[in-house]
């Protein structure tokens, strides 16, 4: 049996099939496609696994064959917990570069489904009923704050720059990035003093131990009055008892969640009814646009090239950091 790369990743068309294939043989592998859902003997002997589910899971916790797991989604945070590899040896790489575009289409479409009041527009058609013009928001002129400066906070600053806000800060651990639609960029230390001067907060951080409910009580006191939030990242990054009582007690105007800390909420939780809460499936990255899956495939390709003459990934992750 020769080198092998097991692929488990949905959606894949003709064209892609054949850049895999392509680059399989360049690189001296075989690609065998199959499902994520079916743990086979060829993925617990294969050197290179893409794609996901739950097969894919089971592969690298009990194949000692696996060189690099290339996870076909960004977050990977299953896999930076202690047993996810059999072969504590094996390259983790993600994907969060083909996701950036999606994301950033569904946040701003989150936002300005809030600040425009369209939930409310809509119900009063569909009870047919013409309601009088509310009082809204927008992007224009307000205070833009962007937590994560990864794939999605860059592609979310440049197509913010256009709605002509007053200001885009970004947020992150190193209070660094090369991004120039940001107006400036701060550590994640100084947050509380951006949200005291901030109108839109919008969410796209990894799921780590740094990042636990990294918007807390204490955040949530500090944010502008008649803030809204969107969150596309991780749900984990919320402590929602805070929200939930934020939005309560309006301190903010309004959040919209497309991750939340348990999916689907429970059948009870209050989440589900908040009239100034806008919820959406975690839906905002998935395999669902045609450009995400061709970026997708290019990415693992790109990175196929690189493992096989033994240069470093572009897209691995520090598994100690989660990202």
């Amino acid at each position: 049996m020769g080198r092998q790369i097991v692929v488990a990743r949905p959606g894949i068309d003709e064209t892609e099939r054949k850049m895999i294939l392509d680059s399989a043989a360049e690189a001296g592998y075989e690609a065998i496609f199959g499902s994520g859902d079916e743990l086979t003997e060829e993925m617990l002997s294969a050197e290179i696994l893409y794609g996901e589910g739950p097969a894919v899971n089971a592969a690298a916790a009990r194949s000692e064959a696996l060189k690099w797991l290339c996870a076909s989604f960004a977050g990977v945070d299953d896999f930076c917990a202690p047993g996810a590899f059999k072969n504590e040896q094996a390259i983790l790489s993600n994907s969060a570069g083909s996701y950036g575009v999606s994301l950033a289409e569904h946040a701003i479409a989150l936002a300005l489904m809030m600040m425009r009041r369209i939930p409310v527009f809509y119900d009063g058609i569909k009870a047919r009923k013409w309601l009088e013009p509310l009082p809204q928001d927008g992007i224009k002129d307000a205070r833009v704050t962007l937590l994560g400066t990864g794939d999605a906070g860059r592609c979310l600053a440049r197509r913010i720059k256009g709605f002509e806000p007053a200001c885009i800060t970004g947020v992150c651990r190193s209070g660094k990035s090369r991004e120039a639609a940001f107006d400036r960029v701060v550590k994640t230390e100084e947050l509380a003093n951006v949200l005291r001067e901030t109108d839109l907060l919008i969410m796209s951080l990894p799921g780590t131990t740094e990042t636990y409910h990294l918007m807390s009580e204490e955040m949530f006191a500090a944010i502008q009055p008649g803030a809204y939030l969107v969150n596309i990242g991780r749900g984990s990054v919320i402590d929602e008892k805070a929200l939930i009582a934020a939005l309560k007690d309006g301190k903010l105007a309004g959040a919209a969640l497309d991750v939340l800390e348990t999916e689907p909420p429970a059948v009870d939780s209050p989440l589900w009814d908040m009239p100034n809460l806008l919820l959406t499936p975690h839906v905002a990255g998935n395999l669902t646009m045609a450009y995400t899956r061709r970026r997708n495939t290019e990415m693992f390709c790109e990175d196929l090239k690189r493992f096989a003459k033994g240069e470093p990934l572009l897209h691995q992750v520090d598994r100690s950091r989660g990202y």
